[in-house]
């Protein structure tokens, strides 16, 4: 007895990717479809990293495939392809990068860098090619929190090398002044410095680019929205009334200037005392899931007040990086994953399939 497709795309059309919420065949996952009799072979490509999940997809799959009656042998290869998606109107993509998610806050103080670190971090634990840049030019805090030393090389005298630091590739104004020069520059001069931190440095083939933003919405905002190809925007919090009202102020920008909402990461959500276990909202509770509700957007995860958090990053290793399995890079790993599956359901960016037209005089 032979297995025809109607039968495998009916089967596959029941499995929701956890991920996703959608299932793989209107998901457009399936790829290469191969029946041979009762044997069947099949990829999965998912538009998003996710290491962590590829195993339990492929069982996934393939045990359902194997529960048809009369399968055979079942061949199911799962893994990920990224590609870059939409920016705002009239904005080229940056060479050597296909996405860029932009980590912002209303005010400071609100763990936006540690935040930031570990997105990039986790989204390269999932398998993606990822960058960090330190866009905050009068306070670079990224050289600390990775526990990067020293200064990038220019080859050419033009351009520079990011910086290497677990994994990810990273630039910062701090890697070029001394520690503890104070950066005494007007609105002009630091989105000049801005732009050739992003465009000068040899970018080498990254899925997704993390900026780490200042906190407010002033010069540097502006500069990204206006001439940097955002794919889309973090939202960073904490539970706290006047926190969240400078979040909404930092949503509103973006969504006035056409910079997509990813999602909102709500900080010190809770604190669990380390010697009795009791757990306690010291800064207030659901302030992220209303505003939320407010612009229909979502909670991307919930991060506890933890000591272990500040320790790591002010070790210069990110909890991600210090504890890849621990219970709190599990929670930075499902932001990263609902991150990416929210840029990956955006529309693709064919900038790069356009012909270009050279007219000459002849």
């Amino acid at each position: 007895m032979s297995i025809n497709e109607a039968q495998i795309q009916a089967a596959l059309k029941e499995l929701i990717d956890p991920n996703t919420g959608k299932d793989f065949v209107s998901g457009r996952s399936v790829r290469n479809l191969r029946i041979d009799g009762a044997n069947v072979a099949l990829d999965i490509e998912l538009g998003y990293p996710a290491n962590s999940q590829l195993e339990t997809i492929r069982r996934q799959v393939g045990d359902k495939l194997q529960s048809l009656p009369g399968i055979g042998r079942v061949d199911v290869q799962v893994r990920s392809k990224i590609v870059a998606h939409s920016v705002q109107k009239g904005i080229k993509l940056i060479e050597g990068v296909k996405n860029i998610i932009a980590v912002a806050s209303g005010k400071g103080g609100v763990g936006k860098s540690t935040t930031a670190a570990n997105l990039a971090l986790a989204l390269a634990a999932e398998g993606a090619k990822v960058g960090l840049l330190d866009a905050d030019i009068y306070g670079p805090s990224q050289p600390t929190m990775l526990g990067v030393q020293g200064k990038p090389d220019s080859p050419d005298g033009k351009s520079m090398l990011p910086m290497q630091a677990h994994g990810l590739q990273v630039m910062s104004i701090g890697f070029l002044i001394d520690q503890e020069t104070p950066m005494v520059w007007r609105g002009p001069m630091v989105t000049q410095a801005l732009q050739q931190l992003l465009n000068d440095t040899r970018w080498d083939d990254l899925d997704y680019l993390v900026i780490d933003l200042p906190p407010g919405t002033g010069d540097t905002q502006l500069t990204l929205a206006q001439k940097v190809p955002v794919t889309g925007a973090v939202i960073v919090t904490t539970p706290q009334d006047i926190a969240l009202l400078d979040a909404r102020k930092g949503l509103r920008m973006f969504e006035k200037v056409g910079i997509p909402i990813l999602g909102i990461v709500e900080n010190m959500s809770t604190h669990v005392c380390s010697n009795c276990g009791h757990e306690e909202h010291i800064f207030g509770a659901g302030g992220a899931a209303r505003m939320a509700q407010d612009y229909a957007i979502d909670v991307l995860g919930e991060l506890p007040l933890d000591i272990g958090i500040r320790e790591s990053t002010d070790g210069g290793t990110p909890t991600v990086a210090a504890d890849p399995e621990g219970r709190i890079a599990a929670i930075y790993k499902t932001i990263a994953r609902r991150v990416a599956v929210k840029v990956a359901q955006q529309a693709k960016n064919l900038s790069s399939k356009f012909p270009n037209i050279v007219i000459q005089n002849t």
